[in-house]
């Protein structure tokens, strides 16, 4: 119905627009649910032509709605996802194992004569070498031991003298037959005696002067020393339990590396056939790598009863001191290098409840399928992956919360989907 449609004024005036009387024309919209605007009034219509053209409007209404058509829903585009094509490589065999620095060599420094401390002789926390006098004790008491020794040996030897004497004098006078043989053999056995006693006091001479050396205690090895533990004054006795002071030898240090005894049966497995380096990388605390590499010494040959591990130590130059011992390390070992594996990164495989690992990949007919993988162990941020996938999966790593196994996916080349609004490509990377 081209240029609008007439219609019977309703029987109320109260239900007119425009509060226009009864009887009136209005010009309806020729689209579906349009407005009613008023034409002009007829006041002398009858009720029977008033039915009839409302019916007649009525109809028209309805066929400007059924002339609209009905627009269908849109069809819903699959869901991009970032993949990665699985390749074979060749992967390090490369462990990361915490480790603990020591000093190669340790010395707790305990007086073995009792006694005053006179002097303390060296720099707390300084460099010390091999054989330097560290501490003094009052040595008056070991010089009269020593000197009482002394006089001792003396009176043995003057003993010895006169018994080689009469010795020598019975033996001329049982050749003129003037003594018994029995009196010539008891100045022998005196001249053995005195003898005897002269060693005697000689090794108790010794053994006092090795006393009165150690009333100056000296360090037995070179190295730092650490704090010491008494002053000038304090009184000391043999071999007690609490150390006067520490030295520890800094250059080289050991570097203490625990490892399971389920991981070195691995690795052994694994290095089978192949030359491994004996060099180790070591990581500070503070992330930073140590210039100079450690050299494997030995690895233990007895597992721990309570914790399953064994140590291997390797030995570390510290020329400069920047090592400590306790210091905590992560050392670095490259064992050898294992061709042809698969290598997929961290962020495409999930964890199920049970702790088991599963990815995600794009099969035939880009339709999303889920694999249950077998992992090894980790290399750097990816995994090593021994069975669930083949070299040319695509495994998914972005879009995973909204991919669904069987699900038709667009999948895409993983850092190549677009950023989100007002957000630039390489923020939405990053975001991910």
């Amino acid at each position: 119905m081209a240029g609008g449609v007439y219609t019977i004024l309703p029987q109320r005036s109260a239900d007119v627009p425009g509060g226009l009387r009864r009887g009136g024309l209005f010009k309806v919209s020729p689209h579906c649910g349009g407005s009613i605007r008023g034409v002009k009034t007829l006041n002398h219509i009858s009720r029977r032509s008033f039915a009839v053209a409302a019916g007649l409007s009525l109809v028209a209404l309805l066929a400007a709605c059924q002339d609209k058509p009905v627009s269908a829903p849109a069809a819903r585009a699959p869901v991009e996802v970032g993949v990665v094509v699985v390749a074979a490589q060749d992967a390090p065999l490369q462990l990361e194992l915490p480790g603990r620095l020591t000093a190669s060599q340790v010395a707790e420094i305990r007086p073995q004569v009792g006694g005053l401390v006179q002097k303390r002789l060296f720099t707390e926390g300084g460099q010390v070498k091999a054989g330097q006098p560290l501490y003094q004790i009052d040595p008056a008491a070991l010089e009269a031991e020593r000197a009482r020794n002394a006089a001792a040996l003396q009176k043995a030897q003057a003993q010895l003298s006169a018994a080689q004497v009469k010795a020598t004098r019975d033996a001329a006078l049982l050749e003129a037959d003037a003594i018994s043989r029995e009196v010539a053999d008891d100045s022998t056995a005196a001249v053995r005696q005195a003898e005897a006693d002269v060693a005697l006091a000689r090794a108790a001479l010794d053994a006092a002067q090795v006393q009165l050396q150690r009333a100056r205690i000296v360090a037995p090895i070179g190295g730092r020393i650490e704090v010491s533990a008494v002053t000038a004054g304090a009184l000391v006795t043999a071999n007690q339990a609490a150390a006067l002071t520490t030295i520890q030898q800094l250059d080289p240090m050991h570097v203490d590396i625990v490892q399971s005894s389920a991981e070195l049966l691995s690795l052994r497995r694994q290095m089978a056939g192949q030359t491994g380096s004996r060099q180790v990388q070591l990581v500070l605390e503070d992330g930073s790598v140590y210039p100079q590499p450690a050299t494997l010494q030995f690895s233990g040959v007895t597992v721990d009863g309570g914790t399953g591990t064994v140590t291997l130590r390797a030995v570390v130059p510290n020329p400069q001191g920047t090592l400590l011992p306790g210091m905590v390390v992560q050392a670095r070992l490259l064992a050898g290098v294992d061709r042809g594996v698969l290598l997929v990164p961290q962020e495409g495989v999930s964890r199920t409840a049970t702790g088991d690992a599963t990815a995600l990949v794009v099969g035939e007919g880009n339709k999303v399928e889920r694999r249950r993988l077998t992992l090894a162990r980790a290399v750097g941020n990816r995994w090593l992956v021994t069975s669930g996938l083949q070299a040319g999966d695509r495994l998914i790593v972005e879009g995973l919360q909204r991919a669904r196994p069987e699900m038709v996916v667009t999948p895409v080349a993983a850092g190549s989907r677009p950023a989100g609004p007002g957000k630039p490509a390489s923020a939405a990377v990053a975001a991910r």
